[in-house]
């Protein structure tokens, strides 16, 4: 290949808190919902936990090293939120702030940049005591979330590159509220709405207390998985209005669409949205993030919206949509392979949103990978399929690049295989092995093949 990116573009891997560091009980942490749902039976495949992960959390020191190594730029990673903020009375926990300043530094020593996620789901259990009243159903977990990321804005300061509010937002409205796949797991239909709007809230009140405690000169972001759909274009449209717009509009245009409103009429009163709400949503941001991993293919249904059952559908209209099998090839997740659709979707953000900048945040492959052991006892891991994907997936983004995208980052899922939250430990994402009997660390052909990338195709 013959591209090459644009100086200063971001090439990076992420993680997330409770995927990987473990130590759920030490040094202050307390349980988050994610903590209470694993441990619930049947809600995880095999009945794993995050207890241990990969115990980053003892072994931060030789994980950086696999990020410096990897000759990435920068490093996407998210703050513990029951680490930091442990207790219902708000107060800082300083031993969780230290772990995650030592993180920071350490990462500016190996000159690439901290993007710190400061909510990547884990939400403390002391504010879902009443799941179906509290968490992100209750208003004032918005502003709770805005004084902690004011309190990791102000230990952190302007070492950090970016701060991002949010990691996909849908997942924790939909997936969440919704339906019960996520923690807390309710499958409460409409209810996502809610939890949607209030999470909206606190992104844009993150966005101020972070500006007020860490100063001007930290960017600031949100990363969205965005619903990217085929199909039925009545389908196609409800869905794009009731998955991404619900998201996209208020914080980046300051509304919401009122075909949103028309079409959830008489499941969602909306009357959960305050008099200067929108105001504090709209916020200015530098970076728009985008996950990205596979494409819905979909067609309208005579089934009515949201029938009264206790079964709810994963997302919002999903009881009057039908989901369609998508041609493959498929990853081990069942998601389809299709780098058109990124390269669309951030033309379409681009032209839709104001040449926003744009940073791919997740992409990446879960492959059934197996450790093999050469003559010289070394173990490898051949993924030449996630190889593959990361490859055609980069040349989406290049040729995005070359459209006029103000595409300025992608980051790579992920820098090791962890806990893939509802699938457990049975998903492997990751550049890196990892053996969690022993928690060796094995470095994949596809961490190899990415360092490599990098290096060839920066601009000089």
């Amino acid at each position: 290949m013959t591209m090459t990116f644009p100086k200063g573009f971001q090439f990076g891997t992420a993680t997330a808190a409770y995927q990987i560091e473990g130590a759920v009980d030490e040094d202050g942490r307390t349980p988050s919902i994610w903590d209470v749902f694993s441990h619930a039976p049947g809600r995880v495949l095999n009945g794993d936990t995050g207890d241990k992960a990969d115990d980053f959390y003892h072994r931060w020191q030789d994980d950086l090293k696999l990020v410096r190594d990897l000759g990435v730029n920068a490093y996407r990673f998210s703050i513990g939120v029951p680490r930091v903020i442990p207790t219902p009375d708000g107060k800082p926990n300083e031993k969780g702030l230290d772990f995650y300043e030592r993180i920071v530094d350490q990462l500016l020593e190996y000159g690439i940049d901290p993007i710190v996620t400061l909510y990547h789901w884990d939400l403390p259990q002391y504010l879902n005591e009443d799941p179906y009243r509290d968490g992100w159903l209750n208003r004032e977990t918005a502003f709770r979330m805005a004084e902690y990321a004011g309190i990791v804005a102000k230990r952190l300061g302007d070492r950090v590159h970016t701060y991002t509010t949010l990691n996909e937002p849908w997942c924790s409205a939909h997936l969440s509220y919704g339906g019960t796949e996520h923690a807390p797991g309710l499958g409460a239909g409409p209810l996502a709405f809610r939890a949607a709007h209030h999470l909206n809230l606190a992104h844009g009140l993150m966005c101020e207390a972070v500006r007020a405690e860490a100063g001007a000169k930290p960017d600031l972001s949100v990363t969205l998985n965005l619903q990217v759909n085929r199909g039925d274009a009545d389908a196609v449209h409800r869905v794009d209005l009731i998955a991404n717009r619900v998201f996209l509009d208020p914080m980046l245009r300051g509304y919401y669409p009122d075909e949103l409103f028309a079409i959830t009429k008489g499941i969602c009163d909306w009357d959960f949205v305050h008099d200067g709400d929108l105001k504090l949503i709209n916020q200015p941001i530098d970076v728009l993030g985008l996950n990205y991993y596979s494409t819905n293919l979909l067609a309208m249904s005579d089934r009515p919206q949201f029938p009264q059952s206790t079964e709810a559908s994963t997302a919002p209209g999903a009881s009057d949509i039908d989901w369609l099998p998508t041609d493959g090839p498929h990853t081990q997740m069942g998601w389809n392979i299709d780098p058109d659709a990124l390269y669309n979707t951030l033309v379409r953000l681009n032209d839709d949103y104001d040449h926003i900048p744009l940073v791919v945040t997740e992409n990446g492959m879960a492959c059934p990978d197996e450790v093999e052991v050469g003559p010289d006892g070394v173990k490898m891991v051949h993924d030449d399929d996630r190889i593959d994907y990361l490859r055609r997936h980069l040349e989406a983004v290049h040729r995005a690049i070359e459209e006029g995208a103000n595409v300025i980052g992608y980051f790579v899922w992920s820098l090791m295989d962890n806990f893939e939250w509802a699938f457990g430990y049975d998903r492997r994402f990751g550049l890196t092995y990892v053996d969690y009997d022993t928690e060796e660390r094995i470095r994949k052909d596809s961490y190899n093949w990415y360092r490599n990338f990098i290096a060839e195709h920066s601009a000089k």
